[in-house]
């Protein structure tokens, strides 16, 4: 039976670090995702009603803060409408969520450009594998603008975020994961000589269109489910 064979070489001892790394960033995403969820189910995902991308990593750390914090989330729509009369610690269980959720993707911010400049400037990523990293990255910068574009809908007149910028978001997320994977694998794993090239052409396409279609029924089920809920 043939197995994969790995070369000794320097370039693919960097590769297969380089997919280390983008597996544990895999997982950071994947875990973001569920907190995502999470923080949907709670209610939580409008607690915040500011976005500081630098400062807003610091919570609130005093009575006065929470107070504050508080005081704003009261002019919003949903505390209005819906938790009219909460109480400050209700105010908290909510914040956390949705605090911890900003935090974690402020961290994979930081796990994916720390490693790439240090692989960077050591010269251990390959000229063609640079721009896919950098794709990586702008990714994940517009993901965090388009939290906070879907985060401002439910801002204005109605306590509920637009299903569609939630849809985008999670779609968005989804693509993000499907493709670091992707590279990920495609620099830790070497093709076994019995899967041929011709044999890669012929089931590249079905499995392709299954995963297109697991990706749809989960997008357009959770965005007709948020829209019976809404």
């Amino acid at each position: 039976m043939q197995t994969a064979t790995y070369s000794n070489t320097s370039t693919d001892s960097h590769d297969r670090l380089i997919a280390a790394w983008l597996f544990v960033c895999c997982g950071m995403v994947f875990a973001m995702v569920i907190l995502g969820g999470i923080t949907r189910l709670t209610g939580s995902g409008l607690s915040m009603v500011e976005w500081d991308p630098i400062f807003g990593i610091i919570p609130p750390l005093d009575q006065e803060t929470w107070n504050e914090d508080f005081d704003l989330y009261k002019q919003s729509p949903e505390y209005q409408k819906i938790n009219a009369g909460m109480s400050l610690h209700e105010f908290k269980s909510i914040f956390y969520f949705e605090y911890g959720h900003r935090v974690l993707g402020r961290t994979i911010g930081l796990a994916f450009l720390l490693p790439f400049l240090y692989f960077l400037f050591r010269g251990r990523i390959r000229h063609s594998l640079r721009p896919k990293l950098v794709i990586m990255f702008v990714l994940g910068g517009m993901q965090g603008l388009l939290g906070w574009y879907m985060v401002k809908s439910g801002l204005v007149d109605k306590p509920h975020v637009s299903q569609y910028r939630l849809t985008a978001h999670l779609a968005a997320a989804i693509a993000i994961y499907g493709y670091i994977l992707w590279v990920a694998l495609g620099l830790y794993y070497v093709m076994p000589r019995m899967f041929t090239r011709e044999v890669y052409r012929i089931i590249r396409p079905h499995w392709i269109f299954a995963l297109f279609l697991s990706v749809a029924v989960l997008v357009f089920g959770y965005f007709f489910l948020f829209q019976r809920c809404a």
